[in-house]
Parts: structure tokens; sequence; C-alpha cells
């Protein structure tokens, strides 16, 4: 059985109601039953939102989080890696995020990642995320690129980590999705759990948790249409799976939308482009953009050099 997973919802099912949560945990993972009631002793399992004991019966449409901290590495190396850094002074710093970089070290990924790359750059960073996680608030998936806000202090990391549980962060997204939008502008309301059918993809699902994206046409070229799109929740794959959900996957995006890649595109075309935040020193709301990689840029010149479908 494994040690260490990433974090995961679950819903109760009828057929797992009466289990007890340790051993329906365990029953749902990889995870050990030892390693499911370290967890639990240790806050980082949740049931309902809440902490509970390993003895606790769970009942059918029960929400069960698991949110274990990083699996403990000794030597998380710094790595001349090139980093984008937007800005930075004593308290936050904020990253451009390259496609196809990792966020943070984990089984699969054990260097290489902006952790590491960071650790190289910029010397004092919050602790609060552990070695790991050093300074990193929120992330971005590995082939989606653009802006992440990295905390330098502990003070500035829960202050960012309480904003962005009340969503004064404010992230937009660009994207190109399949297919030619009949609105012009919309909002998605779907909540998100893990997928039932495939744990390594996230699901709409009733009993998740509830996500809401905001999408906005900015250019259609007939089976494709370019949005901006903002985050007022930020669960996992939250852009991807609620884009898939509406039939209109994000181009590029292997797990939730098309086979193929008609664009030439290395994994989904998605770029965090917009990020603003209040200074957790100065109070000052602050505003950072970041233009869009080559890649998506080529993909752009590509639609619109072909003739218009009509």
């Amino acid at each position: 059985m494994a040690d260490y997973i990433e974090s995961i919802e679950l819903t109760v099912s009828e057929e797992d109601a009466g289990k007890r949560l340790d051993a329906y945990v365990a029953s749902a993972t990889e995870l050990s039953r030892n390693a499911v009631q370290r967890l639990i002793s240790s806050g980082d399992v949740l049931l309902n939102g809440l902490p509970a004991q390993a003895k606790t019966k769970v009942k059918p449409g029960d929400s069960v989080s698991v949110e274990p901290p990083p699996p403990a590495i000794t030597d998380v190396t710094p790595q001349d890696i090139p980093l984008d850094i937007v800005y930075q002074d004593a308290d936050v710093a904020v990253i451009n995020k390259p496609k196809g970089m990792v966020v943070h070290p984990a089984a699969g990924n054990p260097d290489g990642t902006l952790v590491n790359a960071i650790l190289f750059h910029i010397k004092d960073l919050s602790g609060v995320g552990g070695e790991m996680r050093p300074g990193i608030v929120h992330r971005i998936d590995r082939f989606t690129s653009g802006l992440l806000v990295i905390a330098k202090n502990d003070e500035a990391h829960r202050a960012l980590s309480e904003d962005l549980k009340t969503h004064s962060v404010s992230r937009v997204y660009f994207a190109l999705c399949d297919g030619n939008f009949r609105e012009d502008s919309g909002t998605v309301e779907a909540p998100i759990a893990r997928s039932r059918s495939d744990r390594k993809k996230m699901a709409v699902d009733e009993k998740g948790r509830n996500a809401v994206t905001h999408w906005r046409v900015l250019e259609r070229f007939g089976d494709v249409t370019l949005l901006r799109v903002e985050l007022e929740t930020g669960r996992t794959h939250q852009i991807r799976v609620h884009m898939a959900y509406i039939k209109h996957p994000i181009v590029g995006d292997e797990v939730y939308g098309r086979a193929k890649n008609r664009l030439g595109l290395t994994g989904q075309a998605l770029h965090a482009g917009e990020l603003r935040f209040t200074h957790p020193k100065t109070g000052e709301r602050m505003t950072f953009t970041a233009p869009l990689p080559e890649d998506f840029e080529a993909a752009l010149k590509k639609l619109r050099s072909r003739p218009m479908m009509s």
C-alpha cells in the first residue's frame, strides 16, 4: 500500500455506509489503515468539513476530504532553473510559471519543480507549506502556464491563504476551447469531486464541493473559441472540468478533452494571465499580468490565418 497520495475528496456511497472513517478512507485509497489513522489524528482528514475520530461511522452522502501533508523528503535541492520572477519584495514574489513545470516535488517528480527553482532564486521563504512546498500559497497544473504568488514569510502566507478562502484573490485565465459558444458570456456553477470511475480525474458531482467559473468570449474561430475565464472558487482542475462539462473542453487537454491535439500544443491551452491580490503587509491592491506563452500565441496565429468557417 502507498504511504502518500495527493489531496482527494470522497463522497460516501450507500454501499460504504456504516464503515468506520479510517476503514472507509483506507478502502477508497491506496493508503494503509495505519497511515489513514495518522492522518485523522493530525487533522488531515475531514468529515463534512470537520475533524472526526477514526471510529466515526460514515453515512451515505457524507463528504470526506483527505489532505495529506507532502511526503517527508529531507533534501529538497535548490536548482538553478530559469525562473521568470515578475515581482518581488520582502513579503511576496509573483512567478510566471512555464508550461510543463510541476509546482512542487511529489511521487514521479522529485526535482526540476518550481519549488526547486524558487529555493535557488529566492532565499527567504515562508515555511508554512513545509519542506516540500515552501512559500507555495496556491498552484496551477503542470501544463497550465502563468502567474502564482509566493509567500516569503509566514505572516504573508497565512494572510494570502485566508484571502484565497474568501475569494478576494482574483485569478483570470485565458483558454482556447473546442466549439463555438452560443452566448457571449456565462457562468458554470457545478460542484466538483474526485471522479468515482477514475481516481486520477475530477468530475462534476452533485455531492462535490461548490465550484463557480465565469467565462467571456474574446474571439471566435468557428470550431474553436478564445475565452477569458475567472475563478470564483479554486477546485482542482476546475476550469478544465467545467469546460468539458459544458461540452467545450480546452484544446490540448488530454485528460478531459479530445485525444487528438489539432493545434500542435503540448498540454491544454490554458494560461493564468492575470492575478490580483491585496498585499499582506501594505494593504495595497496589486495587479499582475503575464503574456501568453509561445505555443499559445502560435496556435492563435494559426487560427487567425485560416479562413473562417461559415
